[in-house]
């Protein structure tokens, strides 16, 4: 292996080290924000997808690009449906109509 890779494996491990410790120390109530947040990030990966497609020679390029944009697409679409429904939880909901009224006897 070379040194570019190995140091992009130590990169990668590390990055998913952090970002669990992260994850795990956040409390439920930032949860939302953090969602919108990662939403956010997930849209910049999609450009990168793009600018890498942009920029690929080969067959196998295209598809990686391809994966890349689309998984993101996917995170990011789920993440902002997954949000909105927790925020569904913090809205009032309608207060239920009164039973015995004039209309329900006719």
């Amino acid at each position: 292996m070379t040194t570019g890779l190995m140091s992009d494996i130590y990169i990668f491990v590390l990055a998913i080290l952090a970002g669990y410790e992260v994850i795990t120390k956040v409390p439920s109530t930032l949860h939302t924000p953090l969602m919108s947040a990662s939403n956010a990030i997930h849209g910049i990966v999609i450009i990168g997808a793009v600018v890498t497609a942009s920029q690929a020679r080969t067959d196998a390029g295209y598809v990686l690009a391809f994966v890349a944009a689309f998984f993101a697409g996917m995170n990011v679409a789920g993440g902002y449906g997954l949000t909105d429904r927790m925020l569904q939880m913090f809205r009032k909901r309608p207060a239920p109509p009164a039973h015995g009224g004039p209309e329900e006897l006719s």
